[in-house]
């Protein structure tokens, strides 16, 4: 069993049965493996958790990576409703509602930090890229927790504006 199947396997049962259905033995058996095998790649619970969070943050830093824009906060926009938009969105809200621990969630904390300071100097207007990317989080957060309250056409609309709001 590959190491992202693992991760995916303990995903799929957070969304579907909650944070008290995360145990070692259920991920395995979603992801047709055995516990020792889950263990070769995990070793705890904690590290299951944490791997997640990782995977988390740095697919999100290849979508902000991968967008064509001229500033850190057009590729962050375009990346945060790329996320949306496929759901991915969802894998944010499960993963972070898994964990109670503080010490798991800190390379998140440390990647928002990151995230919101990045490349700020090189915004023409700072303070409009600082609203926008409040914005996204916003954003991350509602749909996290309605995946279903808005429409593609709703968010474009609400991309367009953001992005309006850089260009003023």
């Amino acid at each position: 069993m590959r190491r992202e199947g693992l991760l995916d396997a303990a995903e799929e049962l957070l969304s579907d049965q909650g944070s008290s259905a995360l145990t070692l033995a259920a991920v395995a058996e979603r992801a047709g493996c055995s516990k020792g095998g889950l263990l070769y790649h995990f070793s705890s619970k904690e590290a299951l958790i944490k791997g997640m969070v990782e995977r988390l943050i740095e697919e999100f830093d290849e979508l902000v990576a991968a967008q064509g824009h001229d500033t850190y906060t057009k590729n962050y926009l375009a990346a945060t409703f790329a996320a949306v938009r496929s759901g991915r969105i969802r894998r944010w809200a499960v993963v972070t509602g898994a964990s109670g621990n503080p010490y798991l969630l800190a390379p998140l904390r440390e990647a928002m930090a990151r995230w919101h300071r990045e490349g700020l100097d090189g915004e023409p207007d700072p303070a409009a890229a600082q609203i926008v990317r409040l914005a996204c989080e916003g954003l991350w957060d509602v749909v996290s927790h309605d995946p279903g309250l808005y429409d593609d056409s709703r968010y474009a609309e609400l991309e367009r504006r953001l992005l309006d709001l850089l260009s003023e």
